[in-house]
């Protein structure tokens, strides 16, 4: 008796398996040879389990005929680093304050560390990864970002050192290396005409980076399952959205905190050509796939009105 219902649950997991794969395939014929870009961050760059499922996401991407691209970013690697050397991360509007010895710190931990370990996990499950930074063949020209903040109803320029933002997107490399079937994994760093570097948002840069290369799709790995009317209550998640109802959300108090910068460079992915945003929970197994290959999706997907 027990022999027979294993057998029954055997056939039923089968069954399961197969459906997935048949629900799969309308977007992968709809998807074969576009560009996808990843922007990786939050708990997944961490958390050991997390690293590998996305890692085989994304390799299985390139191997059913799409074109990802990885831009990672690494904020609580930098903190930890900058703690053990003895300098206190500092912050305004979400941007970090990047003086000399700090970008030193950023370059070794993202270039040094982040991108290398991306690059060796995609490896490890069958993938041919690159690792790039914004400086690698003048890919990211940037130029010093101008920060301003309200002081006693004055608006006042704020020094942020070597924080920049993109001027222009050189996508030569990135263009050789999807046509060699490689996948591009880059750190957000810029660089002037000066040969100077600068520290990059990388959430701002994954979506200049998808509009420059005429991406379908910019997928956002976060912590949370997406946009929420309660970000206590999962149920009460967003599944689509458009630029005009997030701006809205964000007027009226419903997006805060955080969550607002990563709105903005959704907004700005959307407006450089980018058919649709995808913001997805890391710690969710395999939440590429399921936000990419499957009819309900996991996360909030924004478009353009």
């Amino acid at each position: 008796m027990e022999k027979i219902e294993k057998t029954k649950m055997n056939k039923m997991n089968r069954t399961l398996k197969a459906e997935v794969l048949i629900e799969a395939l309308p977007y992968i014929c709809k998807f074969q040879d576009q560009k996808i870009v990843i922007k990786y961050g939050g708990h997944a760059m961490v958390n050991e389990d997390a690293k590998n499922w996305i890692a085989k996401d994304v390799v299985l991407l390139r191997f059913v005929g799409l074109n990802p691209v990885v831009v990672h970013g690494g904020g609580p690697e930098i903190n930890k680093a900058m703690e053990k050397m003895g300098k206190e991360p500092k912050f305004i509007h979400g941007l970090r304050v990047t003086d000399e010895d700090t970008l030193d710190i950023v370059k070794m931990v993202l270039v040094g560390k982040i991108n290398g370990d991306i690059v060796s996990k995609l490896g490890k499950y069958g993938g041919k990864a690159v690792g790039l930074s914004g400086k690698s063949g003048h890919l990211i020209k940037a130029k010093k970002k101008i920060q301003y903040v309200v002081k006693e109803n004055e608006k006042v320029e704020v020094d942020l050192g070597r924080v920049g933002e993109v001027e222009e997107i050189n996508t030569e490399l990135i263009d050789i290396l999807i046509e060699k079937r490689y996948i591009p994994v880059i750190s957000p760093l810029g660089i002037d005409n000066y040969g100077n570097a600068f520290n990059l948002n990388a959430d701002i840069a994954a979506g200049d980076i998808a509009g420059a290369i005429g991406a379908k799709k910019l997928i956002m790995i976060t912590d949370v399952d997406g946009v929420m009317a309660d970000i206590n209550d999962p149920s009460t998640l967003y599944k689509k959205l458009t630029i005009s109802e997030v701006e809205e959300m964000i007027e009226k108090g419903i997006i805060t905190g955080g969550m607002i910068p990563k709105i903005e460079a959704c907004i700005n992915a959307l407006n450089k050509g980018v058919e649709s945003v995808h913001i997805i929970n890391g710690k969710i197994p395999h939440s590429v796939l399921l936000e990419i290959f499957t009819e309900e999706g996991i996360g909030t997907m924004i478009v353009k009105d």
